[in-house]
C-alpha cells in the first residue's frame, strides 16, 4: 500500500520519503540507528576535564533530535545509551583513551547527562516539529532549551556521585556541582547552540532549493 507524502515536519522527513508503510518503518529504524552512530562518533571529540569532559555529544544530540523529531530522536539517544550499557565503547573516552562500558557507566559522574540526552532530544525534536528549526533565532532558542534539559537531569546525578565520593557535602555540594558540571561548559554550549542553530535553517534552505529545481 502506498502512502501519501505529508508536508515534512523535520529535516529527515524532507530527505527520506518512503512510498509504503513498510518502507517507512524501515526508514525510521535506519534513521534511529544512524542518529545513535552520529552521537557515538561526536562523543569521541573530547576536551578532557574532570569530572565531566567537554565532548561533541551535546552537539550531536541537538542535531539528531532536530533532524529526526521527538520520537525518533529520543529513540536514537535511548539506543545510544543502551549500546554503552551493553558494553560498546560509544561514550566519551577517558583521559587514557579507554572507555567505560557496561553497568559501570551508571556510577560515572557523566551518566546523568547521557540520560538527559534522551529527554533533550525529545524536547528539541518536538520544537522542531513545530518549525522552530526554520529560522536561526528560534532554532538557537530550541537548542538552548535542549541543553538546559541535559543539565536538569545531569546535575542532580552528578551531585549524587560527588556526594557518594565524598567530594563535597551539605551546602558545599551545590557549589561543587555547579563548578564541576555546569560553569565550565556554558561557553561551549552557547557555541554548540549557535552552530546547530545555523546549520538547520541552512539545511532547510537547501531542501527548498532542491525542491524548486525539481518542480521547475
Amino acid at each position: 500500500m502506498s502512502i501519501a507524502a505529508p508536508a515534512p515536519r523535520v529535516l529527515a522527513d524532507a530527505l527520506v520519503r518512503p512510498s509504503t508503510r513498510i518502507r517507512a518503518l524501515a526508514a525510521d529504524a535506519a534513521l534511529v540507528a544512524v542518529g545513535a552512530g552520529i552521537v557515538a562518533v561526536l562523543a569521541q571529540v573530547v576536551v578532557p576535564m574532570w569530572p565531566v569532559p567537554i565532548t561533541g555529544q551535546t552537539l550531536g544530540v541537538l542535531l539528531v533530535g532536530a533532524s529526526l523529531g521527538a520520537v525518533r530522536g529520543a529513540s536514537s539517544l535511548a539506543l545510544y545509551a543502551a549500546l554503552g550499557l551493553v558494553g560498546l565503547p560509544v561514550m566519551a573516552p577517558q583521559p587514557d583513551g579507554g572507555h567505560i562500558t557496561g553497568l559501570a557507566l551508571l556510577a560515572t559522574p557523566s551518566f546523568g547527562y547521557v540520560a538527559g540526552f534522551i529527554l533533550a532530544a525529545l524536547v528539541v525534536g518536538r520544537l522542531c516539529e513545530l518549525r522552530w528549526d526554520r529560522t536561526v533565532p528560534r532554532a538557537v532558542v530550541a537548542f538552548a532549551a535542549g541543553s538546559a534539559v541535559v543539565y536538569a537531569v545531569g546535575l542532580p546525578w552528578l551531585a549524587a556521585v560527588l556526594s557518594t565520593l565524598g567530594v563535597a557535602e551539605g551546602s558545599a555540594l551545590f557549589g561543587a556541582t555547579l563548578q564541576a558540571g555546569l560553569l565550565p561548559f556554558l561557553l561551549g554550549d552557547v557555541v554548540k547552540a549557535l552552530i546547530a542553530g545555523a546549520l538547520l535553517p541552512l539545511a532547510w534552505a537547501g531542501v527548498r532549493a532542491v525542491d524548486r529545481t525539481k518542480n521547475a
